[in-house]
C-alpha cells in the first residue's frame, strides 16, 4: 500500500491499484512461484498502463476548512510531505523506478525485473528522474541537507 500510495499520491487510487494487482495475482495464483514478487511487478506495471489508458489526474479543490490528514509516516513528516510533491511532479515510469530503487531498496535488475525492462532504461529512468527532480523540486535536497545538518 506505501508503494502504491508514493506512486498514486492519492490513497484512494493507492488502494484501487492494489486491490487490482491483488485481483490479477489470485488467477494465476497456483502458478506463481514468487508470490510478493509477481504482486509487485503487476502493481507497477498496472500503475503505468493506467496512466497511459487514463491520464489519472487528482483534481484538488479549494475549501474554507483544512482536511484532517494523519502525519505521513516516517522519520520526519517534513520532508514526506515534500517527497510526496516531488514525485508527483515525475512521470510514471519515473516515479515508479525511484520507488523501487530507493523506498524500497532494490537493485537496478530487480528494478527492471520488477518493471519488465532493460537494465539499462532503469539507470536512464533513474538518471532523468533525479535531473528532474533536481530542477523542479530543489527544495528537497535543501530540506534534506538542512535536516542532515541539523542531526534530524
Amino acid at each position: 500500500m506505501r508503494s502504491a500510495f508514493l506512486l498514486t499520491g492519492d490513497r484512494h487510487h493507492a488502494e484501487d491499484l492494489v486491490q487490482t494487482a491483488l485481483a490479477l495475482a489470485v488467477t494465476r495464483w497456483h502458478k506463481i512461484e514468487d508470490p510478493r514478487a509477481y504482486v509487485y511487478r503487476v502493481l507497477y506495471t498496472q500503475y503505468v498502463s493506467w496512466w497511459r489508458k487514463r491520464r489519472i489526474r487528482v483534481v484538488e479543490t479549494l475549501t474554507a476548512d483544512l482536511p484532517e490528514r494523519q502525519a505521513p509516516a516516517g522519520p520526519d513528516p517534513e520532508v514526506a510531505v515534500v517527497l510526496r510533491q516531488a514525485l508527483g511532479r515525475l512521470t510514471p515510469r519515473q516515479r515508479a523506478v525511484l520507488v523501487l530503487r530507493f523506498y524500497e531498496d532494490h537493485s537496478e535488475a530487480e528494478t527492471a525485473v520488477r518493471l519488465g525492462c532493460r537494465i539499462g532504461t532503469v539507470k536512464s529512468q533513474t538518471r532523468h528522474a533525479l535531473d528532474r527532480l533536481r530542477r523542479l523540486a530543489p527544495e528537497l535536497g535543501e530540506l534534506v541537507t538542512q535536516k542532515v545538518e541539523v542531526g534530524m
